[in-house]
C-alpha cells in the first residue's frame, strides 16, 4: 500500500467513526426522549439529522475520491466497497432515530402511558449490537462480527414479544390504542437499526475474509 492510499484510508476510517459515534448518540437520545417522554430532546435529534445526512455524503465522496485516485486492490478495494456499504447503513440509522423521536413527540403529548413492555431491554440489546458491529470494524474482527449476525435473531423475538404483549392490551383496553401503536412502530425502528447492524457485520466479514454473506449463512470461520 503507498503510502498517500495508507494516509486515505486511516482518514475515512476515523471519519466512518465518527459518523458511526454521532448516530449512536442520535439514537440514544431519541430512545431517551420516548422513555422520559421528552418534546425538546426528540426536537435536538430532528435538527441535527442534517450533520448526519452531510458526514454521509463527504465519506462517500471520499471514498468515491480514492477509488478514482488511487486504484486499490485486494483488502483496500474491499475496505472501500465495505466502508461504502457501511456508510450507507449509519445514514439509514440517523433516519430511525429520527423516526423515533417523531415518534417520542407524539407520545410526549400523553399525560401519562404505563408501558406494558420492555422497550429498554430491546434498546440495550439493539445498542449493543451496533457498538459491537463498529468494534468489530475497527478491529478487523470477524468472530466478532458473527456474533452480532447471530444476535439478530434474538431481538427479532423481542420485537414479536412486544407486538404481542401490545395486541393484547389494546383488545383490553381500547383507549390505549394510538399510544401502544406508537411504541410498537418505535419497536420495529429498533429492530430495522438490528437489521442494519447486522448489514455491518456483515460487511466487516466480507472486508476480512473476502466472503459475501447473506440470508443468514454465517459459518464462523
Amino acid at each position: 500500500m503507498s503510502v498517500h492510499l495508507q494516509r486515505e484510508i486511516s482518514h475515512i476510517k476515523q471519519r466512518l467513526l465518527s459518523l458511526s459515534g454521532l448516530v449512536e448518540e442520535q439514537l440514544q437520545l431519541a430512545v431517551r426522549a420516548i422513555l422520559d417522554s421528552d418534546e425538546e430532546m426528540a426536537r435536538s435529534v430532528c435538527t441535527r439529522d442534517h450533520d448526519v445526512d452531510q458526514m454521509e455524503v463527504e465519506i462517500e465522496e471520499e471514498c468515491l475520491k480514492t477509488l478514482a485516485l488511487h486504484q486499490p486492490v485486494a483488502v483496500d478495494l474491499r475496505f472501500l466497497v465495505a466502508v461504502l456499504k457501511i456508510n450507507s447503513d449509519l445514514e439509514r440509522i440517523g433516519d430511525l432515530a429520527v423516526n423515533l423521536a417523531r415518534k417520542a413527540k407524539k407520545l410526549s403529548t400523553i399525560p401519562s402511558l404505563d408501558v406494558p413492555f420492555d422497550l429498554t431491554t430491546m434498546w440495550e440489546r439493539t445498542q449493543t449490537m451496533l457498538r459491537d458491529s463498529i468494534d468489530a470494524l475497527v478491529n478487523m474482527d470477524a468472530r466478532l462480527a458473527d456474533d452480532v449476525c447471530v444476535r439478530d435473531d434474538e431481538v427479532d423475538e423481542m420485537k414479536r414479544n412486544i407486538r404481542r404483549l401490545a395486541q393484547d392490551v389494546i383488545l383490553q383496553e381500547p383507549g390505549q390504542t394510538e399510544p401502544l401503536l406508537t411504541l410498537m412502530g418505535a419497536a420495529r425502528n429498533l429492530e430495522r437499526v438490528a437489521d442494519h447492524a447486522t448489514n455491518i457485520a456483515e460487511d466487516v466479514i466480507y472486508m476480512i475474509r473476502g466472503k459475501i454473506i447473506r440470508h443468514g449463512e454465517y459459518d464462523a470461520e
